[in-house]
């Protein structure tokens, strides 16, 4: 491995990762919990909490009270499950795919205004590089 170049991608990450929690910049109604919970409920359809602690490597705990919340707000229904009675998995509602669309054209919106510099090609190999590498978490 490249001392120099994992120094780099280290301190990199550290200063990426202090920019994006302390933004003072609201983008959409969501916050990252939230929006990241509807997305993968969105995307991959209803689920149960242990299954969404599972995908983002959270304490059921954590997600049972994050997952209230959006039901609360009405983002989320929860769906019995037929066989077992005391099992349920969460739904998007109109109201949350509605927020999760908001949401992601605000997010959407400041991307393509922080990557303006960047070529279309340079666009494409910095998505597929943080594709790779968020998917080795899973290893």
């Amino acid at each position: 491995m490249n001392q120099p170049s994992l120094e780099t991608v280290e301190l990199e990450l550290a200063i990426l990762l202090r920019r994006v929690t302390s933004t003072n910049k609201q983008l959409g109604t969501l916050d990252r919990s939230a929006y990241l919970l509807l997305h993968q409920i969105a995307s991959h359809g209803s689920a149960g909490v242990k299954a969404l602690a599972d995908e983002f490597y959270l304490d059921i705990s954590t997600v049972s009270r994050q997952t209230s919340a959006l039901e609360q707000k009405g983002y989320v229904t929860r769906i019995p499950d037929p066989s077992d009675g005391r099992a349920y998995s969460l739904q998007i509602t109109e109201l949350g795919l509605q927020e999760l669309v908001n949401t992601r054209q605000a997010r959407l919106a400041r991307i393509t205004e922080l990557m303006k510099e960047f070529t279309e090609e340079e666009q494409e190999t910095f998505g597929r590089l943080l594709v790779k590498f968020n998917r080795t978490f899973r290893k």
